[in-house]
Order: structure tokens, then sequence, then C-alpha cells
């Protein structure tokens, strides 16, 4: 059985992510999944709409997932130890460098592979910073 990794914020959730997710499946035949934590995803850039347990939730009921899970709020690294993943699938918008991240693997004793998924849906609708815009110019906010 081949394990996949994917992670994400999933604020927001659209079919950009459902695309993530399905092209992350079909590298393997798990699919896990981590959810981002808030206070996570606030360092990085704003505190999320959605908390993080209706987040995990909303992603958890797609199909295409197997397992998921919220990530660690001190290291990112730790939920890998009990997945185990064979393959870590990265979002074509992820900040992360691949060779970098598999260095890093490397290092704390896992043999993953990374794989960036760069298929995506170019609808301004898939990014949740561009829905948050469309609604606040609906809105006049």
């Amino acid at each position: 059985m081949v394990r996949v990794l994917a992670t994400g914020t999933f604020e927001i959730l659209h079919p950009g992510h459902l695309l993530y997710l399905e092209e992350a499946k079909k590298l393997g035949d798990e699919l896990f999944v981590i959810v981002g934590r808030d206070v996570n995803v606030k360092k990085r850039k704003r505190m999320p709409i959605i908390p993080e347990e209706q987040r995990l939730k909303m992603v958890s009921a797609l199909k295409v997932v197997d397992k998921a899970m919220l990530g660690s709020e001190k290291d990112m690294y730790e939920p890998l130890y009990s997945i185990k993943p064979d393959i870590i699938a990265i979002g074509y918008d992820q900040d992360f460098d691949e060779r970098e991240l598999e260095r890093e693997l490397r290092e704390r004793g896992f043999n993953s592979k990374v794989i960036r998924i760069k298929k995506h849906n170019l609808n301004a609708f898939c990014k949740a910073e561009e829905i948050i815009k469309h609604i606040s110019k609906s809105t006049g906010e």
C-alpha cells in the first residue's frame, strides 16, 4: 500500500482543494491529509475565518480522503511519525522547495518522495484569498 500525504490550510473549501486532493490520491492507495492548525496559519498570513476543527471536519468528509487530522502546533514533521508516508504531495502554490523538503525528511529518518501537484484550476474562485476579496467587494467592505 502506497501512502500519500497532502497538507494545507483548507480555508473555505473550494474546487482547487478538491483537484489537489484528487491528484494526490492518484499517486497511491491511501490519502492522508494534514489540516493546518490555526496558530500556524496565523503565523504565515491572516487568522483563518473557519476554525481548524471545522476545516478538519470538511476535509474528512471528502470521499477522496482516507484519513484527515490536524497538524502539530510545534513541529510540522511530528504527524509524519505515525503516518509514515511514502509520498508527500505538495500543491502548485505551496511554498516548499522539493529538494530542501526531501533533505529535511531524510535527516528525520523518512524516505518519502516529494511530488509537486502541478495541475490546478485557473478559476479565480479556486483560491480562498480570491473568494474573500470577491465577497468583500460584493458586500462593500
